[in-house]
């Protein structure tokens, strides 16, 4: 299996919401212009030559737009020389409501970037204000102006819900306005409360006032109900879709296949190993520059771990894993290694089995955490797998 997708994470953000923990710092211009410069020595080491092909390219961050025009050209005129970017299938970038304008937006569509995926989080200004966001529900309906008018089709909306002081009725009320957009791709995710952030810091000091879990349930059902209607079906745990627009670099995850990472704070997963990069932008810069890598945790993957794995991404999406090719990736049933859990979940109506597929109920998507924990750890792992290998020889 060959690495097929590229990870490009660009740190910066005008503004730190007060949910996010992910690699991020405030945009200053110099600091970009040394960012960017490391981000090429990078690539260009880790992939030689030129017009490489991959399938899927995503670059995500922080705010890649936050970047100005002088520097997303630079960055976009050596992505076209070192990929073969008419050839990539698919080709995303994060933005932000507000930060990206007619001339961005048709810099991106120029240099192939054919899916935008863009965090609204929440339809409603002052809760907007709450979390910690700085665009406004105007911005949202000026955003998709600007995209339909640059030609871009495929266009994904983020939202969060579970927010603090959000009830059931008001999440309804941002989710239809959400749809009339029709857009063919909507991700949401509930709101998890994470360390370093501003709402992990108020929740310790008992000042955030979270949804309770039966309002947080009843959220989820409206969301599933609500996209079916409409005709954006559910892919993924927390990802839905018209027919044809799933997103193919994140099932890229979920299918557990390899993929490169690039910049601050990236993972990768290639061939029997994990990296990480360096988080602080100074000792990524630092890095790259004295080695052409900037690599701070690098972790070999056991089969154990592969598959592992494997069973809580695959289960991930709607459709499930197939035990066929399961057994073409690993040469072992599936169920020579987890028949008793994955019978005990069919019993407790988290799983179902249906022509070859193993895939999550809806009481299971409410409960992933509790499948997913059944497939780690397994005590009799190793002995499992002598045994199914020497019934195959």
């Amino acid at each position: 299996m060959q690495v097929q997708s590229v990870y490009i994470h660009i740190p910066f953000c005008k503004q730190i919401c007060h949910y996010c923990n992910f690699v991020k710092y405030y945009y200053m211009e110099t600091k970009a212009d040394a960012f960017i410069d490391a981000l090429i020595k990078e690539i260009d080491t880790a992939i030689p030559g030129k017009r490489n092909v991959f399938r899927t390219i995503y670059m995500g961050g922080g705010t890649p737009t936050a970047l100005s025009m002088s520097q997303l050209q630079k960055l976009f005129h050596f992505l076209n020389e070192k990929f073969d970017l008419t050839s990539c299938e698919e080709f995303t970038i994060e933005i932000n409501p507000g930060d990206i304008d007619a001339e961005k937006a048709a810099l991106l569509h120029d240099y192939g970037v054919n899916r935008i995926s863009f965090g609204v989080q929440v339809m409603d200004d002052d809760m907007l204000e709450k979390i910690g966001r700085i665009h406004r529900v105007a911005d949202v309906y000026t955003t998709v102006d600007i995209l339909t008018q640059a030609k871009f089709t495929n266009i994904s909306l983020d939202l969060i819900y579970a927010l603090p002081d959000q009830s059931v009725s008001h999440f309804e009320k941002t989710l239809k306005e959400a749809l009339q957009f029709g857009l063919p791709h909507y991700s949401t995710y509930a709101l998890q409360i994470e360390p370093k952030t501003v709402f992990y810091h108020k929740k310790r000091k008992g000042a955030l006032h979270q949804p309770p879990e039966d309002d947080e349930v009843e959220m989820y059902q409206l969301l599933q109900e609500n996209m079916k209607k409409q005709g954006v079906l559910q892919y993924e745990i927390s990802n839905f879709a018209k027919p044809g627009y799933e997103s193919r670099h994140n099932l890229t995850y979920w299918n557990n296949d390899y993929y490169f990472g690039f910049g601050a704070g990236a993972h990768g997963y290639l061939p029997g190993k994990r990296t990480a990069n360096y988080k602080p932008l100074g000792t990524y810069m630092k890095e790259i520059h004295r080695f052409g890598s900037a690599v701070e945790q690098l972790e070999e993957i056991t089969l154990q771990d592969r598959i592992e794995e494997e069973l809580f991404l695959q289960l991930r999406k709607a459709e499930g894993i197939d035990k066929k090719v399961f057994r073409q990736r690993y040469g072992v049933s599936l169920e020579k290694i987890y028949g008793n859990e994955l019978n005990q979940l069919i019993h407790d109506k988290l799983l179902t089995y249906n022509d070859g597929n193993y895939a999550l109920t809806n009481r299971g998507m409410l409960l992933g955490d509790r499948v997913f924990g059944q497939f780690l750890l397994l005590e009799d792992f190793d002995q499992k797998i002598i045994a199914a290998e020497s019934q195959t020889v």
